[in-house]
């Protein structure tokens, strides 16, 4: 059993990871690009994708911290991050995306909201999560048994 522990402490935030740059830093954008895309319509498509994006991430999370409890049991350096992990996500889905969704809420009713550093703190903790998923999988993967190869 260990082995498939270890084996989803790495291929878990993998995937998160490349959830992330795929949505939130390619999509995200492009959808914008599209022919017939409107404001409106762009930001009702993007509300979509950050709700998945949010259900993904936190159920990846809670397997992530339950796992860390299996044997061989998660180090410091994987709780410190797995704490980050849910800093992050919690300021993201309770501060952050709320106050977006207020503002595209007033654009989409044809308002403007003014200026705005909340995009720039979604990019700002999009891209720390990403960090400490590629430190996580960099701790996890400094445990696994080195294995000789003989020339």
């Amino acid at each position: 059993m260990p082995r498939l522990w270890i084996s989803l402490r790495l291929l878990l935030p993998a995937v998160w990871i490349g959830l992330i740059i795929g949505l939130s830093f390619m999509e995200t954008p492009l959808k914008f690009l599209a022919p017939g895309i409107t404001t409106p319509l762009g930001l009702g498509i993007g509300r979509l994708v950050f709700v998945a994006l949010s259900v993904a991430g936190w159920a990846i999370l809670v397997v992530l911290t339950l796992i860390g409890r299996a044997r061989p049991r998660e180090t410091r350096g994987g709780w410190l991050l797995i704490g980050v992990m849910w800093l992050v996500m919690a300021v993201e889905s309770f501060v952050i995306r709320p106050l977006l969704a207020a503002r595209s809420d007033v654009i989409i009713a044809g308002g403007d909201p003014g200026e705005s550093w909340l995009h720039y703190g979604y990019i700002a903790a999009e891209l720390l999560l990403l960090a400490s998923l590629v430190a996580y999988i960099a701790v996890v993967a400094r445990r696994l048994p080195r294995v000789d190869v003989a020339d």
